[in-house]
């Protein structure tokens, strides 16, 4: 069996992500299983610069739009139990989880 579970989450809502993982902590604690986490990975951050004038012509003008990725891992002990309950948590649409089972 696995020594560990490792919950990867992901999302552009700092809110949403740190509300899950919340959530996953509180399932941890309640069912007594040993866990660590959440622990806050770099945020990434994606741009794309875009042209202002949309003919072309006069001074180049650039805006720059910017999504922010925000991630979080949390290791669980794999009980069969605590992950069922995780696995069954009412996620956002725009939040990722992944779930890896190690040794």
């Amino acid at each position: 069996m696995a020594e560990r579970a490792r919950i990867k989450l992901s999302s552009p809502s700092y809110d949403q992500v740190s509300d899950i993982a919340a959530k996953i902590i509180d399932i941890a604690e309640k069912a007594g299983t040993k866990h660590s986490g959440a622990i806050p990975l770099p945020t990434k951050k994606l741009t794309v610069p875009t042209r202002k004038a949309p003919c072309g012509g006069g001074t180049e003008t650039y805006e720059k739009w910017q999504m922010r990725i925000h991630k979080r891992i949390i290791d669980i002990a794999p009980d069969v139990r605590t992950l069922h309950r995780v696995m069954r948590i009412d996620i956002p649409e725009n939040v990722r989880m992944e779930i890896d089972l190690k040794s």
